[in-house]
């Protein structure tokens, strides 16, 4: 339970835009009854749709906005549209202004970040943001980063989303000290590109407060070897997305299987239980809400095409954050990279160190 917390919603982002967004604040307003929302939209589309929703109505202020972000918007064409006048940018601006404590939206991604970049600007010791996403393991739940917002970071960037990663999972897991590795293609330490082996030396060599477990592989995604993945956005959205469709793949697979048969049948009756929970566990809708990290502001994304129950655990996502100060969190802890790159670059480093670690890497956001 959070007292006085408001949380801003873009009532019209989404595949399914208010109807979700309502949906899902009013599941989440029954776990969290003391949080407010602040929900932005189209007062047409949205006002009805509250109505239904007495316990989000009374929780909730509503604002209108003239203009909606779509799902296919450019990020140059959101922000030439929307402004200052859409949904999307008063929940980021919201935050901004201190009405909200933090802003959720299902909207279109590289609108969402294009906008919270604009708006909030990035926290100092930090160049690039990353999204943080929840990823389901066999030991629970680890923390996966970036999957979608920086593509190519140079080894310095990727410390920088160890050290935000390392500070999320242990709000958002309530553990003392994180384990953080680094994705590559092998654990030996000449295996990688350039950049992942040079973070992988300035963690190994740095005196931060740390675990830093060295590198690990695709299979360790789901093992859930660490509590922290660290990964550039082109790797980190392309396993995101690989692991949404093998979930979906498997549940087909099961569902062709029990149908295929009389016996079949019979079989999953007994063993309902056991498919009920392994059901739940390739759920994603139980892991989503991915976190932006790195920006002076907090913003939750959710996945676009979710419903309700998913909208409410992105919801849930950005209730826990805001309540345990996880901006205060990761500022303390990037304080420590004050000087770090240049004391690692001392003259006399190897060459191919900084020439590794000098290139402005190229940034997107995927939806």
């Amino acid at each position: 339970m959070v007292a006085e917390l408001t949380v801003a919603l873009d009532g019209m982002g989404g595949d399914f835009g208010p109807e979700t967004v309502i949906s899902g604040a009013d599941i989440a307003s029954v776990r969290h009854p003391d949080v407010r929302f602040l929900i932005f939209g189209d007062r047409a589309i949205v006002e009805p749709i509250l109505l239904k929703h007495p316990r989000v109505a009374a929780a909730s202020t509503f604002e209108h906005t003239d203009v909606s972000i779509s799902m296919d918007d450019k990020p140059s064409q959101a922000l030439r549209r929307g402004r200052r006048t859409s949904s999307m940018w008063k929940a980021i601006d919201a935050v901004k202004q201190g009405r909200a404590g933090v802003a959720v939206s299902a909207g279109n991604t590289g609108a969402l970040m294009a906008m919270a970049k604009v708006i909030l600007k990035t926290m100092p010791n930090v160049e690039r943001p990353a999204i943080a996403a929840l990823w389901p393991t066999l030991r629970g739940e680890s923390v996966v980063l970036d999957v979608g917002a920086t593509i190519g970071p140079h080894a310095f960037q990727l410390v920088q989303f160890a050290v935000m990663g390392e500070a999320y999972a242990r709000v958002i897991f309530n553990i003392e000290k994180p384990t953080v590795g680094l994705l590559n293609i092998g654990q030996e330490e000449v295996k990688g590109t350039e950049s992942v082996k040079l973070a992988a030396q300035m963690l190994r060599e740095s005196s931060l407060p740390i675990i830093f477990h060295g590198f690990v592989e695709g299979d360790d995604l789901g093992k859930g070897t660490v509590d922290v993945v660290v990964t550039d956005g082109f790797t980190g959205n392309i396993a995101l997305k690989t692991a949404e469709g093998t979930a979906r793949q498997v549940g087909e697979y099961l569902s062709q299987a029990i149908s295929r048969s009389f016996f079949a049948k019979i079989g999953y009756v007994f063993a309902q239980g056991a498919f009920k929970t392994l059901r739940a566990k390739m759920d994603p809708r139980a892991s989503n809400g991915g976190v932006f990290l790195g920006l002076d502001g907090l913003v939750v994304k959710s996945h676009g095409g979710t419903d309700g129950i998913g909208y409410a655990a992105a919801i849930d996502v950005a209730i826990d954050v805001a309540s345990a100060n996880l901006l205060g969190k990761i500022r303390t802890d990037l304080d420590l990279l004050t000087g770090f790159r240049e004391r690692f670059m001392a003259p006399g480093a190897e060459a191919g160190r900084k020439a590794a670690d000098v290139t402005e890497p190229p940034e997107v956001a995927l939806s």
